[in-house]
């Protein structure tokens, strides 16, 4: 499935109106471990197809959702079920960390 990129202006939609759990990845272009954890999100997203959506929203160009949710660092993941946050990790981690993690929270 490959994950999919948020805006501020569809969040509501993408996130909050989705049928299924959402993880949203909160990163920046000058992120090193954003981009570190990008490949790992993208293979766990093909693994975990419909079970959950991976989302990235860029906060640089869509500032009021990071805001909105309290995201002070990135990368920040956070996770939605039924339109609520249910779950947060901050900083980069290998990818079975990640994995664990999202499949113990969906």
């Amino acid at each position: 499935m490959g994950t999919k990129t948020v805006t501020d202006q569809s969040f509501a939609d993408d996130v909050l109106g989705a049928s299924g759990p959402v993880l949203v990845d909160f990163w920046a272009e000058w992120c090193g471990p954003c981009r570190m954890i990008a490949p790992a999100l993208e293979e766990i997203s093909r693994d975990l197809g419909e079970k959950v959506t991976i989302a990235k929203l860029n906060i640089d160009e869509n500032p009021d959702t990071p805001g909105r949710y309290g995201v002070r660092g990135i990368p920040t993941m956070l996770l939605f079920k039924d339109g609520q946050p249910v779950a947060q990790k901050v900083g980069a981690a290998p990818r079975s960390q990640i994995q664990q993690w999202i499949e113990g929270a969906i």
